[in-house]
This record gives structure tokens, sequence and C-alpha cells, in this order.
């Protein structure tokens, strides 16, 4: 356990002026309220809490930050209470305390969405204060890296959840050194297998090829002496989970993966970076596309740096990075370098990036109620690298790479997203399909009467443009269930002589639970409910007719309490030939008696079961899939929505299954009486002149 006394010198290391009473009065509480507590390897529990602090001493962060640390667990492990924090560490530090609580009772890994909620609120407690995040990844860290003491389930529970979230979260704010050891450690537990057989490979090359890394850090170093440039070079072999994720994703071998050591070069300004580069390029000869310039297009957490991969010695790629001493203590440190401190005083870092600005920014970007959305949008944003394009006016926008058009157009404005039509690139008109590159200029095209397309969603890669075009498409789709929903109550309705009035729909509306007569009619609509319901719910002495055959049992054939269904690969209907066909452990199915797949069943007569539906008056309650293919044209869907409910019968499910510029393709759920009913419903579509084909759907492929 790491004593107070050497902690106090951790902290005096980069803040000489470091108020060492508080920090100590901390250590003694938190040991103090630990007391007792052992960790799963048998090690007071307070080590924990010891080892976070040292871990954030290595960013150089505030005396705040220090005793959260300390005092993280307290609150929820111990009796200590956050008003005795308040009254004993001022209310600042209890407030981060009782963040990092609210974030720990998180349980990030459990269902998809609660994950999701969950994640949301994470997002949420970083924009009040980001060094509780701060604290929660160093304290992720810390269990990880002593994470063997677990069991083995729990390990990998842990595993999956920092691989997952916190690992591309610490990578998202910029603090690379502390991702790739999540990911290595993470790896190392859900993987074990390929990790070492990656670091084998690594031992296999370096006796073949001796020490590369040296031999090219000291080609470099003299490339930059001879140039008299003022610079300090290193380079290392990339982490196995980097290799790894490399191997998958392009599917080659390791001895085929080429880019496999990583070199930095650290120069004393800004114009010694792009000299560096010309001496490495002109040394080297530079990999065609990966060539990469974030000084002048830096990321959006401060990330500055270029990158360049060249074909170094005896031809192997390696990637080069080259930044400035202040780019290099941010590309390390990311948003943490916002507190960092040197010598007592805040480092004022240039390229620094206010933490509070940059959460503002991604939630801003996230503006949706659908949690699941949110953690699919964020992931995306943490994941994927960006490119910079240039608006008409010489802005500069940050996307993500494989952005489109439509991406650009809603990173500006969602109205401009939402009415977008064309857009030029460099002048020339593209599809918007397009996918955007590095230092393009993009001219989006625009018109008023434009709809985002259910099309864009397989085209945009950004979450801000995925949320919005769902949101207008839900709009778009709830107006259409209204109109369609008022069509099928109005001919329910008039089927038992009523009329559907304003205030009957509120009535009904407010009977089943819902806010408003149009929240109805936009369920009837979708399917969600029936007109028929809307009916028993206002008048339930029409609802129903008495003198119809028990739908219960329509069949003569079967005993009494045998389970049965309807075959819906033929959907029978009542006045059609029948047979059934026994399954082990479902019962009795009803097949249509020219149903193809009867054929599977010649070779066991024993499972057929002789049946026939009961004389008399059905419900209209079996269901049938009918195939229409109608005109694109104003009113032709409630007019053939009209058309159906005439004919007495109830839409259960409306599908579009295509949609071109002069028809509509759409599969149609109708309940039906019997045979009979059919034949008389598609008699009347065909005859209207805006049907092109009709035809009922039976579909082997859907055999029980």
């Amino acid at each position: 356990m790491i004593d107070v006394e050497d902690l106090l010198a951790l902290v005096r290391n980069y803040n000489p002026r470091s108020n060492c009473a508080l920090i100590r009065d901390a250590y003694e509480y938190g040991m103090r309220m630990h007391e007792g507590q052992f960790r799963h390897s048998g090690e007071p529990y307070f080590t924990h809490p010891i080892a976070v602090a040292a871990i954030l001493t290595e960013m150089r962060l505030d005396d705040a930050t220090i005793v959260t640390a300390l005092l993280h667990d307290t609150i929820e492990d111990t009796r200590s209470t956050k008003d005795e924090v308040v009254a004993m560490f001022g209310a600042e530090i209890a407030d981060l305390v009782d963040g990092v609580t609210k974030l720990t009772n998180l349980e990030l890994s459990s269902t998809q969405s609660k994950q999701a909620e969950n994640f949301r609120k994470l997002f949420m407690a970083m924009s009040r204060d980001m060094r509780v995040i701060l604290v929660k990844l160093a304290d992720r860290l810390h269990n990880m890296r002593t994470i063997r003491s677990m069991r083995p389930d729990k390990q990998v529970k842990k595993a999956r959840e920092t691989m997952d979230i916190y690992a591309p979260l610490a990578g998202r704010m910029g603090m690379q050194w502390m991702r790739e050891e999540l990911e290595d450690l993470a790896f190392k537990v859900i993987n074990p297998e390929a990790r070492s057989s990656i670091i084998r490979r690594f031992v296999s090359l370096q006796k073949d090829s001796g020490d590369i890394i040296g031999q090219i850090t000291a080609d470099i170093r003299a490339e930059m002496e001879k140039e008299e440039i003022e610079a300090t070079v290193f380079g290392r072999a990339k982490k196995p989970f980097s290799v790894w994720r490399k191997m998958q994703e392009k599917q080659l071998a390791f001895s085929r993966l080429s880019d496999i050591y990583g070199f930095r070069i650290i120069t004393a300004t800004e114009m010694d970076c792009y000299r560096a580069l010309g001496v490495i390029h002109h040394r080297w000869r530079a990999v065609p596309g990966r060539f990469k310039d974030y000084i002048s297009q830096p990321k959006s957490n401060g990330y500055r740096s270029i990158h360049t991969t060249v074909s170094g010695r005896d031809g192997k790629r390696v990637e080069v990075q080259i930044r400035t001493r202040q780019m290099h203590e941010v590309a390390e440190a990311g948003v943490a370098a916002h507190w960092a401190y040197r010598d007592g005083v805040r480092t004022k870092n240039p390229f620094a990036v206010d933490p509070a600005e940059w959460v503002a920014s991604l939630n801003d970007r996230f503006d949706t109620e659908d949690h699941n959305e949110f953690l699919e949008h964020v992931k995306m944003e943490m994941y994927q690298d960006q490119v910079f394009c240039f608006t008409p006016k010489g802005d500069v926008m940050q996307l993500p790479r494989g952005a489109s058009p439509i991406d650009f157009a809603y990173a500006i404005h969602t109205r401009l997203g939402n009415s977008c039509v064309g857009a030029k690139i460099d002048g020339i008109r593209v599809p918007l399909w397009t996918r955007l590159k590095n230092g393009q200029s993009v001219d989006i095209i625009s018109a008023s009467g434009q709809r985002p397309q259910a099309t864009w969603l397989d085209i945009v890669v950004t979450g801000r443009a995925k949320a919005a075009i769902r949101r207008s498409l839900r709009e778009e789709d709830r107006d259409r269930f209204i109109r369609l929903g008022r069509e099928l109550v109005r001919v329910s309705f008039e089927h038992v002589g009523r009329k559907p009035t304003d205030k009957a729909l509120r009535t009904a509306a407010k009977q089943m639970g819902l806010p408003s007569a149009e929240d109805l009619l936009a369920r009837i609509g979708s399917a969600e409910n029936s007109a028929k319901e809307v009916l028993g719910v206002l008048y339930p002495e029409l609802a129903g007719s008495h003198d119809e055959i028990d739908g219960q049992r329509p069949f003569a054939g079967l005993e009494a309490d045998a389970n049965f269904k309807r075959a819906p690969c033929c959907a029978p209907l009542p006045g059609e030939r029948i047979v059934g066909i026994t399954y082990r452990g479902a019962g009795v199915v009803i097949h249509a008696i020219d149903c193809p797949v009867l054929a599977e069943f010649e070779d066991a007569p024993d499972r057929w079961v002789d049946l026939q539906w009961r004389e008399g008056r059905h419900p209209a309650a079996y269901s049938t899939v009918l195939n229409l293919t109608i005109r694109h044209d104003a009113g032709v869907l409630g007019r053939i929505c009209t058309l159906i409910g005439a004919q007495g019968a109830n839409i259960s499910n409306l599908e579009f299954i295509a949609r071109k510029p002069d028809f509509y393709r759409i599969e149609v759920e109708v309940e039906l009486r019997d045979h009979e009913h059919l034949h008389n419903l598609l008699t009347a579509l065909e005859a209207e002149s805006d049907v092109a084909q009709v035809s009922r759907v039976r579909d082997p492929a859907l055999k029980p």
C-alpha cells in the first residue's frame, strides 16, 4: 500500500503548492472508513482508492480530483454520508464523490436497453464535471490491473464492459495511453490465446530481424540531426489488441501485416513538425492514402499531430507521428490536460479542449429521446476516425470517416438536412451516397418540399443525422397512420349505424388510457389496436354478433381439449377443404388440402387428421395476407382501405414492400369470415381501376 507521504510526494512533483493537509486528512478519513474491508485479493480495501489517486497524479490533476479518488468509495461502501463529506472537505469534493458513486451504481453491462439508458446518464454526469469520469476511468484501470483476483465470469463481464464502453470513451477523450492499456487488459481476459500468440510472433520477429525499433529510431535521429532539427524520437511495437483488430479488419495473417511499428517525433515548434515531415518523406517512400494532418485540422478532443506511413528499413511499413511537446501532452492526457498542474500553477496549454464545451457538443449532437439510439450514436462517434470538409464559406466541418453529404447537411443544421435534395463536391454534382474525403468543399442543394427518405438511414453514419431522419420518418408515419385509422374507424362505425364523432373518439381514447383521439387513430392505423376494440369500448352491445360459430372451436373432427392452429403457409379459410397434421408438443396444425407442404407428410399417414369446418356463419377473424400493386397517387391508398372496409373485412396489418415513382406494392393482412368472403373481396379489388394486381399470399417457406 502506498504511504500517505509517498502519495504527497507524487503530487508535489508537479504541484509544490498542493494542499497537503487536505490530502492527508482525506487519506486518514478514507483509511478509517474502509477499516476492516478487504478486496478479493485479500489486500486491505483502501489500497484501491490510493492506487486510483496515484494513477491520477500521472495526469497531474488538481487536489480536488486526488481527494475525490481517495474518497470515491466511502459514500457507497462505508457508513460515510455526503453531508459528512461536505462538512469535512467542502461541497465541490462532495459533489465529485457523489457523482462517481452514482456512476459506479450504473450497471453498464446489463440488458441492452438498461445499458443504453445508463450510458446516457454517464454522459450527463460528464457534462456536469468531467473530473467525475476521469476518476471513474482511473478506478476502472486499477480494477482491470487487478482483475485476476475476481471470479472468471466476473472477469469476462468487466472486460467486455471495458472493451465496449470505457476503452473507447478514454480514446474519445484523447487519453490514448489509457485506451490502449484498458484494451490490452480486457483483451488478456477475453481472448488470452490470441494475445499470447501475437506476443510470441513479436518475439519471433525480433529474433529474426534484430532490434528493428532501435535501428529505425537511430535512422530517424540521424536524419533529424543532419537537417539540424531539434527533436526527440522514440518507437514501439503496437499493442497486441491493436494488431489483432487490424488482423480482423483487414482479414490478414500476422505475417502480412505491414505497419506493426509506430514512431513519434517530438519537435520544439510547429514549423519543425512540417520540416521533419519533409525529411521523412525525402528519406523514405510515403505510402499513398496514409497521410493525415491533424495540426492544421485538429480533432474535436484537441488532438493534434501529423500522421504518415512510410516504407522504412527493408521495405517494412512504419507509422510516424510528428507533433510538438505541447501537442504531445494533450495527445497523452486528452481533455485531462485542461486541469493539469505544473509547478503549482494550472497549465495553460493552448491545445487543451475545454471539457464542458466538448461534452456539450456531444450532447447537442444526440438530441434523441430513444436511449438505444443514443448508445448506438455515441458508440459510432467514439469508434470512428474523422474527415475534415469545408462549407462554401470556408468553415471546417468535422465528420466521421465514411460520412456522406447528408451527414454534412445535418451537421450544419437539421432543417438543411431534412430539405437536402443534392450536393456538389468541389463544384461537381454528386449522388447523396458519395463518401466525403479530407479537404473537399461541399455545397448542399436544398428544396423546401423535400422530406427525409427511409433509404437515407443506410447512407448516413453520424448519430445526429440518424436521429433526425428517424424523428422525421416517425412524424410522417404518424400522420399516415392517423389518416388510415380514421378511415378504418369510419367504416367500422358505419357497419353498426354509428358515426365516429370527435367526442366519441376522445371518450374511447380516455377509456383506453391514451392521451388523445389522434393517438388512438394512430394506433389503429398501425394495427396496434383495432377499430373493433373502439366499438367494444363505446357500444359493447353492438360490437359482436351472437349467432356466429364459436371461433375457439370452428372445426368438426377435433377432440374437445385438442390444441390447434392454422398453418401460416396456406392460412386456410372456412369453406376450404382442410386436413390436420399432428405435431409432437404442438397439437394439430390445420392445412388447406392443396397446400404443397402436405407432400412432406405422404409417408406418415398416422399423423393426418380428417377435419372439416363447422357449418354456419363464422366470425371475421381469420387472417389472410393479400399482395396488391396499386397506383402511386394521392388518395389511392385511402380508397383501397375504404373498399376493403366496405366488404366487411378488417385490416389488421399493412406493409409497404416496394415504393416506385408510379406504383406501390403492399401486403395487407385482412380478417375474413370464409372463402366466399375472400372471393368477394378479391373481385371488388380487381374491379378497382387503381389496382394493377392483387393476389392471395401463400408461402411454403412459412411452414410450421
